[in-house]
C-alpha cells in the first residue's frame, strides 16, 4: 500500500522530550493514525524515533526534515520506515532513493514536480502547502501533472484538511494540530487519542 493511502492524516510531530515519544505513539495509533512523522528538528528526534520503532510496532514511524545524506542515514539506522523533506535537490533524492525505503520529497512549484516526475517519482509532499499557494494552487497542479499525488503539510488545521483530500490528486495531508505542545507537556495522550480520532474520521 502506497504510504498516502494508509490514513488521511500524518501527524508531524515535534519530540522536545524524549519520554513523551512512546505514549504518544500509542495514542495516536490508538486513535486511528498509525503513520506518524517525527521532526529532525530536535535533539531527541533520532532517539525518539528508534524508541517508538521498537515500543510501537504497529506504528509506521517515519522521519521529517530530511535535508542531508547523513540525515537519510541517520533516520533509517534508527528505524524510520519512510523518509519526508521540506524541499528535494538531486543529491538529497539520490540519498533517499538509495535508502531503500519509501520517501516523500518536498516540493513546491511546478518545475520541482516535473522535475521528479522525470525521475520516475510519482508522490511528493507539497510544503508550506498554505503558504505556496494551497488548495488553489494543488487543484491547479491537477491539470497538467495528473499522475503525481500529494501529502500537502503547512498551515492545515482539522478545519481545512476535508477540503485538500476532496482533491483528486491528495492522497493525505500532514498536520501539526495533533499533539499540541501543551498536551504533551501535560502528558494528556487522551487529548491526543481524541485529536487523531477526529483526523481519521476524515475518510
Amino acid at each position: 500500500m502506497s504510504l498516502l493511502d494508509i490514513a488521511p492524516v500524518v501527524p508531524v510531530v515535534v519530540i522536545d522530550d524524549l519520554e513523551t515519544a512512546v505514549p504518544m505513539a500509542r495514542a495516536l495509533v490508538a486513535g486511528g493514525l498509525p503513520v506518524i512523522e517525527v521532526t529532525l528538528r530536535t535533539a531527541p528526534a533520532l532517539k525518539a524515533i528508534k524508541r517508538i520503532a521498537a515500543e510501537v510496532p504497529e506504528a509506521v514511524i517515519g522521519a521529517g526534515t530530511i535535508r542531508t545524506q547523513a540525515d537519510v542515514l541517520a533516520s533509517v539506522d534508527a528505524g524510520a520506515r519512510f523518509l519526508v523533506s521540506p524541499g528535494s535537490t538531486p543529491k538529497l533524492v539520490d540519498a533517499m532513493e538509495a535508502s531503500g525505503v519509501p520517501f516523500l520529497p518536498g516540493v513546491a512549484t511546478a518545475s520541482e514536480v516535473m522535475a521528479l516526475a522525470e525521475r520516475g517519482l510519482t508522490e511528493m509532499k507539497f510544503f508550506p502547502a498554505e503558504a505556496a499557494g494551497g488548495l488553489p494552487y494543488l487543484a491547479s497542479l491537477g491539470g497538467p501533472l495528473p499522475e503525481v499525488r500529494f501529502c500537502p503539510t503547512g498551515g492545515i488545521k482539522l478545519a481545512t484538511a476535508p477540503a485538500y483530500l476532496a482533491l483528486p490528486n491528495v492522497g493525505c495531508v500532514g498536520g501539526s494540530w495533533l499533539t499540541p505542545a501543551d498536551a504533551l507537556a501535560t502528558g494528556d495522550y487522551s487529548r491526543i487519542e481524541k485529536l487523531a480520532a477526529e483526523a481519521a474520521a476524515l475518510r
